[in-house]
């Protein structure tokens, strides 16, 4: 079967065809015609051919920090279908958290031409991944983080944390928070600046040992909470920078016989499905991370189909998800009285 067979079945001129193949304008009917053939006959275009005549590979680089995250897979399932409707497909690459492995992808991709743009979803960007994506020489979209070289799509860390640690407050006096590394931008460094702002605003200090570090496992967000509570004094709420920290903290709260919410409150980052099942459901906020992949891969084709260069920046709302893990103002006044 060749692209003249498809054009003498469907009734219509070889160029008809190629344009049908190349996303080219077709009129309504004949793209009918041309699509029913295909799909009777079977028919595949030679890749090789196309990217002999078009110079394009119809392939995008996407770079993924861990490839068995919540909120990770949600955003690749955005960006493909976005891709996919426009006949692209996705070479995904992921890096395991491991910041050689996405510079070394970024370096490859942007060297060897097997695909035409590249979509990075960040968490610590170092001088090394701004040296790459300022040498890179293909459309890169940076999605999960701010930044300056290129296009991006990135979230309000900053007034989510602040707006949930002010919801800890209307129950609580005594807030803690177990944050993930400053060394990242979003998760790290503005979620925690956010917790820091809404204690200050409220007049409440900050207790050095009320707060720890964790990775972004529940394991880790379990010895983080071991760390603050095995304390005489310790608070009666707790921030997490993530919801997989904040189940973690839970399980050990629940270990320990100290009820959640009633004796402490707690409150993570990312509305993941395990928030939404785990006993009691976790008080969260929702990223819309299936969105952000859509926009990131709707900036990248308009980078493709540009030949203007020109960085835009689109900052993603949100949504408290308040749940049971936090006790209602309500509550808490009936409590006191």
């Amino acid at each position: 079967m060749t692209i003249n067979e498809i054009a003498r079945m469907a009734g219509v001129s070889r160029a008809t065809v190629s344009r049908y193949l190349n996303s080219g304008y077709v009129s309504a009917e004949k793209s009918e015609r041309i699509r029913r053939v295909i799909e009777e006959t079977g028919y595949r275009p030679s890749a090789q051919a196309q990217i002999l005549r078009t110079k394009k590979t119809r392939l995008i680089g996407v770079v993924i920090p861990k490839i068995n995250s919540d909120s990770i897979s949600r955003m690749v399932a955005g960006i493909s279908g976005v891709l996919s409707r426009s006949g692209y497909e996705l070479l995904l690459a992921n890096t395991d958290n491991n910041e050689k492995e996405e510079i070394k992808y970024l370096n490859m991709f942007a060297s060897n031409n097997q695909v035409d743009g590249v979509i990075l979803i960040g968490t610590i960007l170092t001088g090394e991944h701004r040296k790459a994506i300022k040498n890179m020489r293909l459309p890169i979209v940076v999605l999960g983080q701010q930044v300056s070289q290129c296009s991006c799509v990135y979230y309000d860390d900053y007034r989510a944390a602040r707006e949930l640690t002010e919801l800890l407050l209307r129950a609580g006096s005594r807030i803690g928070c177990i944050g993930v590394t400053q060394r990242d931008q979003a998760a790290g460094r503005m979620r925690r600046k956010g917790f820091e702002d809404a204690l200050r605003a409220a007049g409440r200090k900050l207790v050095p040992e009320w707060t720890a570090e964790a990775k972004f496992r529940m394991d880790s967000g379990y010895e983080a909470a071991r760390q603050i509570f095995e304390r005489e004094n310790v608070p009666d709420s707790l921030f997490c920078a993530t919801d997989n920290i904040a189940i973690g903290a839970m399980l050990y709260l629940r270990d320990r016989g100290i009820d959640v919410p009633g004796e402490v409150q707690v409150a993570g980052i990312g509305d993941t499905e395990k928030a939404r099942i785990v006993q009691p459901s976790l008080c969260t906020v929702h990223y819309y991370y299936k969105t952000s992949g859509e926009e990131a891969a709707r900036l990248l084709l308009n980078l493709l189909d540009s030949e203007e260069n020109v960085a835009k920046e689109i900052k993603m709302g949100y949504k408290i998800i308040e749940n049971d893990s936090i006790r209602k103002e309500r509550e808490a006044l009936a409590t006191a009285r």
